[in-house]
């Protein structure tokens, strides 16, 4: 007999409701919101579940029970950032990462990967100071760190396949080596030291990180307009 049966042999129908739904999503991102501001303003340690919930002007059970623990309420901030928006999109098919797969010289892929950056830098730059100064506080922090050193690795060596696959002939380096060089400089730390800290504008930033990308990969410089 099913746990759900009743009697008659009749189980229970699950109600799904699209409006509580919505009012679901609804405050999840509004604590998402809050979170997304507290956590750089104030650290991952000083943050608690409690001062998020009356930012986001919701109990903190309701907190919990949406995400279960801070690190994991902070792990859906830095998804969310780099995504922008909570819907379930791979980065490669996002409109703003997509001229990246779409660009047809090595130079253009790497101008298109340069303002992929600018992006990221601008959504997520202050998060991954918050990571990386969390990492030495407990293995799960330590954990996310890792994770996200590791996936973007895995976007600079999609952006050396492609800059390999429309190159007109072999590559300068090995491609371990290549995609080093690209993930040395894919790290938004860049972004906030430059521009956070410098003042840099956003298009100097993007001309810096393009042209030292190419620079790094020995690739010759883009052709000149006539």
């Amino acid at each position: 007999m099913g746990v759900n049966s009743g009697s008659g042999g009749r189980g229970r129908r699950r109600y799904h409701s699209p409006r509580r739904d919505e009012q679901a999503r609804q405050t999840r991102q509004a604590v998402v919101a809050a979170a997304t501001r507290l956590f750089p303003a104030r650290g991952y340690a000083a943050t608690s579940l409690a001062d998020i919930a009356a930012h986001a002007e919701v109990a903190r059970p309701t907190v919990f029970a949406a995400f279960g623990s801070k690190a994991a309420l902070l792990r859906q901030v830095v998804d969310q950032a780099l995504a922008g928006d909570d819907a379930p999109v791979p980065v490669a098919e996002r409109p703003w990462f997509r001229p990246v797969l779409e660009a047809q010289r090595p130079h253009l892929v790497l101008d298109a990967y340069a303002e992929v950056c600018r992006i990221i830098g601008g959504r997520a730059a202050d998060l991954f100071e918050v990571v990386r100064r969390a990492a030495d506080e407990g293995p799960e922090m330590a954990g996310l760190w890792e994770t996200m050193q590791r996936n973007r690795h895995t976007g600079a060596a999609m952006v050396v396949d492609r800059v390999e696959a429309v190159a007109s002939g072999p590559p300068a380096l090995d491609r371990d080596r290549a995609v080093d060089v690209v993930w040395m400089f894919n790290d938004p730390a860049h972004y906030r030291s430059l521009v956070r800290s410098r003042g840099w504008s956003e298009q100097d930033y993007t001309t810096w990180i393009a042209d030292h990308m190419r620079h790094g990969l020995q690739l010759d410089a883009p052709p000149k307009a006539p």
